[in-house]
């Protein structure tokens, strides 16, 4: 459904994808709560569920108990309605940067994902409160530091659910302003939690979830551009494009590494023999391409599943199975597929980024390059002498390649025991989706420089012979980068142009092996 042409995302009636929450995140869509009756009525079963178990004087975790080692405290039943104010409140300690609004929006999307499953015991009017977040942008200033990835976000979510109520602060209109009266101007009433929601706000995977469907997207569209990029590579380097040969990729059928060939074949129209003259081999950068990014790419459809499958999980404590009559209590805050996950993926994306790096070192250097002046520069005559190209862009690219690896330290291991010892086994995947965040940062910044290097590099491949034509999106995208780009002859400040590169690349402008 779409309301004035923007699609619409309801949340209840069918589970997210990644996608989804990109979109979300991007205001490419609008949040909306399901208005189906059997989804109200399932959500409406677990609240009235809870309601009477409290009537009745049951235990309850976390709603006539105290939280984390304090579950052994009960509260008295006139102190039951504060525990939730109690649990936003202490943990409002977190530290570090703030989430941008495109993170915030994922995790105000993750959490609302996870809500609507109808197993937190939750009522209609907090879903419809976070959904209200949503559609009016409001968003709360969450810092990114304070959560271990077990017993959920706690940390950092205690900033939505203190948001709901009106307090702390949130983003509108591009001030930062106090919820409460953010609240008012949209005419939203705070929210007076009930027994539990305060925990099945907090107690969950929405951070570390909204940031790896955020990470997820951006690598995907990393392992296109390091394609195509290495296509220009191979272009300007005068290097041999049947390395990508189909019948040997069929001797080792990877379907992701089958995937880059077959992109690379494409953009190189290299299904004709090679020349007698040509190379045999190129060194391992041109010719390990498919090998480097396939890992990323067979990784991706794995990674989707355990962020999909996260997504749209109940992953707070208890669950409440109202149907069943059941409290269950259980451990599904524990982020380890999304650590696992993160991991995983920033360990592949710094290695595109490593491979990146090495091609840049070859084609601007010119004892292997094949015959381009050295660091790329197009000076010529005697001004030959004072310029000096791309050199200090290619330190710059090893020096943000060397930090993107230097990231990939699993942050899943570095488990610590909190809590009193009842958070003796944490996730710590939070953490591993804020540094995945950062190398995928860093790779993109070497993929703006690559864009740069790759337009110099092939207009000088073109000054001595280019020794193929340039076909279909190659070739528009060649033509794309030399309107953007002028041709670096007299030595030049490079950072405005790689900000706008930047810009374009994380818009995703250029639409890559679209036809696949």
């Amino acid at each position: 459904m779409t309301t004035d042409a923007v699609p619409v995302c309801r949340f209840g009636d069918a589970p997210l994808t990644i996608e989804d929450v990109v979109a979300l995140a991007q205001r490419q869509c609008e949040a909306a709560l399901s208005d189906a009756p059997a989804f109200r009525a399932h959500i409406q079963r677990g609240a009235d569920f809870l309601d009477r178990l409290l009537r009745e004087d049951g235990v309850i975790y976390g709603v006539t108990t105290g939280y984390g080692d304090s579950c052994t405290v009960n509260i008295p039943p006139a102190l039951v309605a504060e525990l939730p104010h109690h649990l936003y409140t202490y943990h409002g300690c977190g530290l570090g940067r703030y989430l941008d609004p495109v993170e915030t929006r994922a995790v105000l999307a993750a959490r609302l994902a996870s809500l609507v499953r109808g197993m937190s015991g939750v009522s209609v009017p907090l879903l419809e409160g976070l959904a209200t977040l949503l559609q009016h942008d409001v968003l709360p200033m969450i810092p990114a530091e304070g959560s271990v990835g077990a017993s959920g976000d706690l940390t950092p979510l205690s900033y939505v659910a203190a948001v709901l109520c009106g307090e702390r602060e949130v983003l509108f209109d591009g001030r930062v302003q106090p919820a409460t009266e953010v609240l008012a101007k949209i005419g939203m009433t705070p929210l007076k939690l009930r027994p539990k929601e305060g925990l099945a706000i907090m107690n969950g995977t929405a951070v570390m979830t909204g940031l790896a469907c955020l990470a997820w997207q951006r690598a995907d569209y990393l392992a296109r551009m390091a394609t195509r990029l290495t296509a220009f590579n191979v272009l300007a380097s005068d290097g041999n494009a049947h390395h990508f040969d189909e019948t040997l990729f069929a001797a080792k059928p990877h379907p992701g590494q089958g995937r880059i060939a077959a992109r690379l074949r494409s953009d190189l129209h290299s299904e004709r023999p090679p020349r007698n003259e040509q190379r045999l081999q190129d060194r391992y950068s041109l010719r390990c391409a498919p090998h480097v990014i396939g890992v990323l790419e067979d990784s991706l459809p794995f990674l989707r599943q355990l962020i999909e499958t996260e997504l749209n999980s109940a992953n707070d404590n208890p669950l409440i199975d109202a149907d069943g009559e059941r409290i269950l209590h259980g451990g599904h805050f524990y982020g380890g597929h999304i650590a696992l996950a993160m991991d995983t993926l920033k360990n592949t994306v710094a290695n595109v980024a490593d491979l990146l790096d090495r091609q840049l070192a070859l084609v601007v250097d010119a004892r292997y390059n094949h015959g381009l002046p050295a660091n790329l520069s197009a000076a010529t005559g005697p001004r030959a002498a004072i310029n000096h190209g791309l050199k200090a862009l290619q330190i710059s690219v090893s020096a943000w390649t060397a930090e993107a690896l230097k990231q990939t330290m699993p942050a899943s291991v570095f488990s610590r025991s909190t809590e009193c010892h009842n958070q003796d086994k944490v996730s710590m995947g939070t953490i591993a989706a804020r540094d995945c965040l950062r190398v995928i940062e860093l790779t993109e910044q070497v993929v703006a420089a690559m864009l740069i290097a790759a337009r110099q590099g092939l207009a000088l491949r073109e000054r001595v012979g280019l020794n193929a034509q340039l076909h279909g999106s190659l070739a528009d995208m060649y033509a794309d980068l030399g309107q953007r780009i002028a041709l670096v002859e007299e030595d030049r400040a490079l950072d405005r142009e790689l900000r706008e590169l930047l810009v374009e690349i994380r818009a995703q402008r250029w639409e890559l092996y679209a036809g696949e």
